[in-house]
């Protein structure tokens, strides 16, 4: 039976002939688009149903920046009276791309449920089988479906139409093993219904994946001379000399706070107190002195020169430079003076400092948008255009959140208008619905909530919550650590907390990252805060991680296996493919993350990945693991003879023999973790 689609008295209704609605991944309803990187299997679902029992089917339709359709993915239904659909597309470059899904009339599947059902009870068996003969006759003679396809239906209308036959014999032939194949592959589709096209902004990989280090380049290199209590900083030549030795522990992304001067007025001391010497260099995000503001560089670390050649040196180890965007400025900086207009001043002619209660920042001038917006947007375009012709792709963007969201997605969508390459991690801890709005409006990426889910079910609500539903506009960056943030849990936790912590990140996330010194286990805080104690925002902080590594104490070993690990599986690489399974200990997180239709280099063509962790960093859980098997992909070649399949540890090497039910004993004194992957028959 020819396809086609219908059509309607009038373009004013909203409902095709398969009504198809609710269609997932759709932003802002299609307001935005959707976000993806090259590879990701992008999760697609929507509600199509018709009235009536007539079968029918779903498919979503990929097409290119182009406009050219290129992969059409067949929808298989949900939970049983949903009416949901599901599957996946794959993009597989950058641009806008689009797609749509299709509603559509499953004749085949129609016409095989009637007969199947009439035969069995004798009624109109001749009408059946004529109807199936000629249904299959029709679609093995139109033009499109390759000849194989159409060979098998042309034979099985012959079996379908021969008397010589017995009646079970002809339907027999019609719903054979070999038809089942040919119609899935080709369905036999009528009164096709498609929804509106919705985009998806496919961009470049380092916008969805990566591991980033952050260091400060003024302490890579600082020395302290005892004889005058006076500190040396480092500078961008000497930074560059610790960039193999992340490179070689597997990072994608070197992130250096702010380069530019620091301010001197009300500069803070050790600790963020209101008193400094004169070798206190001050916080890197109090930006701006008499040597200039955002576009010049402290002339400590170096000039331009300088700079030019660390980016160049951390492209040749395989890193990309992302640099700190903090618009906000110093009391001191050029734009104090030269444009007040662009900061809020206060009823006693003072200008308002930065406070984020109880903490206070005497040193920083936050900015305001609303006295000239378009002065001081053009001026922030200016500013990063010009770390751009400088090498930098990459801005970690702080405090996205205090400023309006129409100038972020003003800004992003300008810069990416003339270089889609450039990406933007917003530093925004705070409220859900900001968070998400910056991420519609365009930020490739953000930092999470994760810093702060500690437990099994604080774990698995949020894991589910990033992977699932709001994967297609918030892409969330798990950091370990930061300059401002030392959990409890890290204070306390002894080093198992670190490999815990490093473990759920690099796995759970395509994109992770760590604050130097994570390594060393650098766990004291401030007494009374959630901060370091000699806090390194507004010191020098001398650190030998070579001799920590060579005397054991340094966890740089086991977050170069992460990383080793994460770039070997490409399932890991992917938000939305994450399924958490149960357990029957309170402290034990399982999930898995799963990826099809690889090339044969990738165990057949798949890679699962099954992570169980004990976030209990005191003591060893025993559990029994139970696995949702179907979110695994297994096949049937990949059993053993007894039912069970093999799971590999990437961490220690170790094999086992698992089911869908596993005893798990997980000491977090020894190895907390255990990374799975599971093997496949080729």
């Amino acid at each position: 039976m020819q396809e086609h689609s219908p059509s309607h008295p009038t373009q004013r209704l909203k409902f095709g002939r398969i009504p198809v609605v609710d269609v997932w991944p759709v932003v802002g309803g299609g307001e935005f688009p959707a976000k993806a990187i090259p590879g990701e299997d992008i999760e697609v679902a929507a509600t199509v149903f018709r009235e009536g029992h007539d079968k029918i089917g779903a498919t979503a339709v990929l097409f290119d920046p182009d406009g050219n359709p290129v992969q059409r993915a067949r929808l298989t239904p949900g939970a049983t009276g949903t009416d949901r659909w599901h599957g996946k597309i794959r993009p597989t470059g950058t641009g806008l791309w689009t797609f749509h899904v299709e509603g559509w009339g499953d004749n085949y599947a129609t016409w095989r449920h009637n007969a199947e059902v009439k035969i069995a009870a004798g009624v109109d068996v001749d009408l059946m089988l004529t109807e199936g003969r000629q249904l299959l006759e029709q679609a093995g003679g139109q033009g499109g479906r390759p000849e194989d396809n159409a060979r098998v239906l042309r034979d099985a209308a012959a079996a379908l139409a021969d008397e010589s036959l017995s009646v079970h014999e002809r339907l027999a032939a019609g719903t054979s093993e070999a038809v089942l194949a040919a119609v899935r592959s080709h369905p036999i589709r009528s009164l096709v219904s498609p929804s509106k096209q919705y985009p998806i902004l496919v961009e470049r990989e380092q916008a969805g994946r990566g591991a980033w280090y952050e260091f400060f380049p003024r302490s890579e290199g600082a020395h302290y001379d005892p004889a005058t209590g006076i500190w040396t900083s480092g500078d961008f030549t000497t930074a560059a000399e610790r960039l193999p030795a992340v490179a070689a522990m597997g990072f994608d992304v070197i992130y250096l706070p702010p380069i530019h001067p620091i301010g001197e007025v009300n500069r803070k001391g050790p600790n963020n107190t209101l008193t400094t010497g004169p070798g206190d260099p001050g916080s890197p995000w109090a930006i701006g002195s008499k040597d200039g503001g955002h576009d010049a560089i402290h002339p400590d670390l170096g000039g331009f020169e300088q700079f030019d050649a660390f980016v160049a040196a951390a492209k040749a180890v395989g890193l990309e430079v992302a640099l700190d965007l903090a618009l906000q400025a110093a009391p001191d900086h050029p734009w104090a003076t030269e444009h007040p207009e662009w900061f809020t001043t206060r009823v006693d002619g003072t200008i308002a400092y930065a406070e984020n209660p109880p903490k206070k920042y005497q040193d920083i001038y936050p900015l305001n948008f609303d006295n000239d917006p378009r002065g001081l947007s053009e001026e922030v375009l200016r500013i990063v255009r010009l770390w751009i012709s400088h090498g930098v792709k990459i801005f970690r963007v702080d405090n996205p959140h205090t400023k309006p969201v129409w100038f972020w997605e003003w800004l992003i969508g300008t810069v990416n208008r003339e270089d889609p390459d450039v990406v933007f991690l917003a530093e925004a801890f705070t409220r859900p619905a900001m968070m998400h709005a910056l991420g519609r409006a365009g930020f490739q990426q953000s930092y999470s909530y994760f810093t702060w889910r500690n437990t099994k079910e604080e774990i698995e609500e949020y894991f589910t919550e990033i992977s699932h539903e709001t994967a297609a506009f918030f892409r969330p960056n798990f950091f370990v650590n930061t300059p401002d943030i030392l959990t409890e849990y890290l204070q306390y936790g002894g080093p198992a907390a670190f490999k815990i912590r490093a473990v759920l990140a690099a796995t759970a996330s395509p994109l992770w990252g760590v604050y130097a010194g994570y390594e060393l286990y650098e766990h004291v805080a401030r007494p009374g805060a959630e901060e370091y104690i000699d806090n390194e925002k507004y010191e020098y902080k001398a650190r030998d991680f070579a001799a920590a590594e060579a005397e054991g104490r340094s966890l740089a070993p086991y977050l170069t296996r992460l990383n080793s690990i994460r770039r070997a599986h490409p399932a890991l690489g992917d938000l939305g493919n994450l399924t958490v399974h149960r357990s029957t200990d309170p402290a034990t997180v399982v999930y898995s993350k799963h990826k099809a239709h690889l090339p044969e280099s990738h165990s057949g063509g798949r890679d699962t990945v099954v992570v169980v962790v004990n976030v209990d960093p005191h003591s060893a859980r025993e559990s029994t693991v139970s696995l949702d098997l179907a979110a695994l992909g297994l096949r049937d070649e990949d059993y053993n003879d007894d039912g069970t399949f093999w799971v590999d540890d990437l961490l220690t090497g170790q094999s086992w023999r698992w089911g869908e039910h596993n005893y798990v004993r997980l000491d977090a004194h020894v190895e907390p973790a255990h990374v799975l992957h599971v093997r496949r028959s080729r």
